[in-house]
């Protein structure tokens, strides 16, 4: 009887996936929820966090970017125990059944050669079938790292090790993804973080098993390791993972590691680990170029235009825009595109090229402070030719009334000021006041084409300073 209450004890505390899609349906509004949310699937529940899986890996980040932190909120008031949410991306045609909750140990499966450890998180296996040598969009600034992970899977090469390095964001975790997922089929592939393999390294310890630890990581054809840099510092960990790259090379395994610097400038490793990695092919990847940001900008809007059909259609313009400005990762320029088409879909429209400035200004490292009350109005006065005196005044001119409405509006949505600060700037007028011109504005502009107009260049003056904008 105590087993059978126990048990049933257990089975009340288990999630309720059906319970938690309905809070985040409520907190995030029926748009979001049937947007991005209705298609996160549940996959099963460990001890301290639970898995999920998506169908794109495109959904995968933007869900992770934009609502992760406030899902695990929703599922911490279910379940305290619960200290994070792991998003794993699954091809629509994959057997779910591989994506289950599994309690008891497995043994990987003959026709899976990627190696992994038993209960190691969920199973983990980093290689993506998304990311692969086909969709790696190449340039003059990865061209060469691109052709040595090439021979690399294609067993052409000579380089062991065979050490990319290059800024967050720059492609290297999908060269990695792109050389194991090429031999998955036919070696033993491992590929790991750094931090899951530092993880995995203390579980080991504190569970007394690490015999099991080395054989798994030393019985692999191809071990690959990313941001390696997170090793810094650790000591027992860099003394393992020495060893383990040792063995690896005696067997004659490939080794491939990623790092966001160079061997001889990596912080607090252990010289002879430095030594080992500088002694293989060591490649940088740069910042990508004019022409292959606009190239990756081009390639991910095709693949959003397919995925959300005649929904989204970012013009050439727009595209040169963001190419041009996004400069130091490939991920900002992906992130940046991401904004506008998750714009485009909020408000059913494509976004000029001053709403785009406006919605990428923290991408575009326009300071904020910029924007100051004081330049907004003698913008607006410039722009509406009258004097500064004029739009201050009590006067209710309708030529005044206009212009002075536009500068309240453009106020709010561009300062931080409340609604009292805001009328304190304009002659102490009553917050009711500021109130009603802000709502004034934002019904006109609902039919009054030119009203929009006037107001997209005036923002994109004050944000923007370019003064040529200004002229009517």
């Amino acid at each position: 009887m105590e087993n059978k209450n126990t048990l049933n004890k257990n089975e009340i505390q288990k999630i309720d996936w059906e319970k938690i899609q309905l809070e985040m349906k409520n907190k995030f509004g029926k748009d979001i929820f049937d947007s991005w949310l209705r298609k996160i699937n549940f996959s099963g529940e460990f001890s301290n966090y639970i898995l999920l899986n998506v169908s794109t890996r495109f959904l995968r980040d933007w869900i992770t970017s934009r609502y992760l932190d406030q899902i695990l909120q929703i599922v911490k008031s279910h379940k305290r125990e619960i200290g994070r949410i792991e998003i794993s991306v699954v091809d629509n045609n994959t057997d779910e059944k591989n994506y289950e909750n599994k309690n008891e140990k497995k043994a990987v499966s003959p026709n899976n050669k990627v190696s992994f450890i038993k209960d190691f998180f969920f199973q983990y296996n980093r290689i993506d079938p998304n990311k692969n040598f086909d969709n790696f969009i190449i340039g003059s600034s990865n061209k060469i790292a691109f052709e040595a992970s090439k021979k690399v899977s294609e067993k052409t090469s000579h380089y062991n090790p065979l050490y990319i390095y290059g800024g967050v964001g720059m492609g290297k975790t999908h060269l990695l993804n792109s050389i194991g997922l090429s031999l998955k089929d036919t070696q033993k592939v491992m590929f790991i973080s750094a931090e899951r393999f530092m993880y995995q390294f203390v579980k080991s310890i504190k569970s007394n098993d690490m015999v099991k630890f080395k054989e798994y990581f030393r019985n692999a054809d191809v071990f690959l390791i990313d941001d390696i840099q997170f090793m810094n510092g650790k000591e027992t960990l860099q003394e393992e993972f020495f060893h383990t790259f040792n063995s690896l090379l005696e067997k004659g395994s490939q080794i491939i590691i990623s790092g966001d610097r160079p061997p001889n400038k990596l912080y607090k490793i252990q010289e002879r680990i430095k030594s080992r990695f500088s002694g293989g092919l060591v490649i940088d990847i740069q910042q990508p170029d004019f022409e292959l940001r606009y190239k990756i900008v081009q390639v991910k809007s095709e693949e959003l235009k397919k995925y959300y059909s005649d929904q989204i259609n970012i013009s050439e313009e727009i595209q040169k825009f963001i190419s041009s400005e996004i400069k130091n990762s490939i991920r900002e320029l992906v992130g940046a595109l991401n904004r506008v088409v998750s714009f485009s879909r909020i408000y059913n429209k494509t976004p000029n090229l001053s709403e785009t400035k406006i919605i990428l200004k923290d991408l575009l490292n326009l300071p904020e402070n910029k924007v100051s009350v004081d330049m907004i109005q003698s913008l607006v006065c410039k722009f509406f030719k009258i004097s500064k005196n004029e739009m201050l005044s009590s006067r209710r001119s309708r030529y005044l009334v206009r212009p002075r409405q536009t500068a309240i509006y453009l106020t709010k949505i561009l300062t931080s000021k409340s609604l009292p600060e805001i009328g304190r700037e304009f002659s102490n007028r009553d917050h009711t006041t500021v109130i009603h011109s802000i709502k004034t504005i934002e019904n006109l502009k609902k039919n009054d084409t030119e009203l929009c107009a006037n107001i997209d260049t005036l923002k994109n003056q004050i944000l923007y300073n370019n003064s040529n904008e200004v002229q009517r």
